[in-house]
């Protein structure tokens, strides 16, 4: 009765905020344009490329990356795939990276609807999906029941719960774990995490663990990662802070002018910076911050030219007078370039409350890694990736400064070991898939 009564409500505001919500759509849109295309799409009106497909809701870039090695294999099984997102830079990662299978009609990437029952139930009926896949955790009741009323079994996959949400969620009405009961089942990134949808309700749980160990990683830009760091930093060392959010900002200044300092009372020459803002819109903001502490700052989008080939297919960068003192990442879908580059990696987000965002990648390229004091958002793998010595957890700008200056350096086979160990989670979730398809 609880959830019914909810779900009333819960509909009834959505059309009350709906012009609300259109705001937000229209100014978001005044930053970035792709989020006013094909705005129908939004109201669940479609037009199909793909009949009874697989879809997979991955929200935004980093989703979208962590659901590409599944997307593959399902293609490879012969499955035709469905795509939806909410943000532009998730829609424009999974147009890029399937865009042969766009045009020949084996994929289609769509914005994800409104969370309005009705409008789901357009959603519905245009596409007919075999089953869902919900990729990390995104708890959005409309979507959860309306799968429910279409008879499409819905499942998390890629999920975790992590520490902050299952206590905040626990309390009062438990509204959220009771929609969680909606979901046909959920497929787990570790035994931990099974043990926590188990205590909240959520029924046909397997561990089917990360699948961002099984990203593809793209050859091209490792290549030219390797002609850039010739060029800007042949005999410096390179450190890439990755992912940096809003307001983490000082602690990053701090620790490159001690650094520099540090590097200049030793005789070294200091180290590359290599800048990468986790959100586009603060790509300008950011370089001017960093221009103006006295810095020369050389933008990754007018340094170094595109090659024909597309994406993460660089032509040689124009020649500089002088190397810079900070690269700036102001490109997105370029990742494993920025930190291909590196000798070591700081993963943004830890410094603030929000949370730290994805090590694996580094780890991927065999880089150790350094985030801030709030790992709550990736208690896996961080914790078992700490205790394999192959990341770490600092408190403040002066103990990245001392971690980074000993440095922190685990053996290359530590790294290959430890994600070795973790991989093969697109083939643990394929498994489970087949019996629903």
């Amino acid at each position: 009765m609880i959830l019914r009564l909810f779900l009333i409500c819960y509909d009834l505001l959505w059309w009350l905020l709906l012009p609300v919500v259109l705001i937000y759509v229209v100014v978001r849109g005044r930053k970035d344009a792709m989020y006013l295309r094909k705005l129908h799409q939004r109201f669940g009106f479609y037009r199909a490329s793909v009949r009874r497909p697989v879809w997979i809701h991955a929200v935004s870039l980093g989703e979208t990356r962590s659901a590409l090695g599944l997307i593959r294999a399902l293609l490879d099984r012969g499955e035709v795939v469905l795509t939806t997102h909410f943000t532009p830079a998730g829609l424009r990662e999974a147009e890029r990276y399937f865009s042969d299978e766009i045009r020949s009609g084996r994929v289609q990437a769509v914005w994800v609807p409104f969370d309005m029952r009705l409008i789901y139930w357009l959603f519905f009926r245009t596409f007919r999906p075999k089953l869902g896949l919900v990729m990390e955790v995104e708890i959005w009741p409309g979507m959860i029941f309306a799968a429910r009323a279409a008879d499409v079994p819905l499942f998390m996959c890629n999920a975790q719960y992590a520490t902050r949400p299952l206590a905040r969620d626990s309390a009062g009405l438990r509204l959220r774990q009771r929609v969680m009961g909606g979901f046909a089942g959920a497929l787990v990134k570790s035994d931990l995490q099974a043990a926590r949808f188990a205590s909240v309700g959520v029924q046909n749980i397997v561990v089917t663990g990360e699948m961002r160990f099984d990203q593809p990683i793209p050859q091209a830009q490792v290549q030219a990662a390797g002609m850039a760091r010739a060029h800007l930093a042949p005999d410096r060392r390179c450190i890439t802070i990755a992912s940096a959010v809003e307001g983490e900002e000082p602690t990053y200044i701090a620790a490159i002018h001690a650094l520099r300092d540090a590097a200049r009372f030793a005789g070294e020459p200091p180290p590359l910076i290599v800048f990468v803002p986790r959100a586009p819109e603060r790509f300008a903001a950011t370089g001017a911050l960093l221009q103006a502490e006295g810095w020369s700052v050389m933008a990754r989008s007018t340094a170094f030219a595109v090659g024909a080939e597309g994406l993460g297919h660089f032509a040689a960068p124009a020649p500089a007078a002088t190397a810079p003192d900070i690269l700036l990442g102001d490109s997105l879908g370029e990742m494993y370039f920025y930190l291909s580059l590196a000798d070591q990696v700081v993963v943004g987000g830890g410094f603030t409350p929000r949370g730290s965002h994805n090590i694996i990648e580094p780890l991927a390229m065999g880089k150790p890694v350094l985030t801030g004091p709030y790992v709550w958002t990736i208690e896996y793998p961080f914790a078992e990736a700490e205790l394999a010595g192959v990341a770490r957890s600092v408190p403040d700008a002066a103990a990245l400064v001392a971690a980074l200056r000993e440095p922190f350096a685990p053996p290359p086979a530590a790294i290959r070991s430890f994600f070795d160990h973790h991989a093969g989670g697109v083939g643990k979730t394929m498994t489970v898939l087949q019996q629903h398809l």
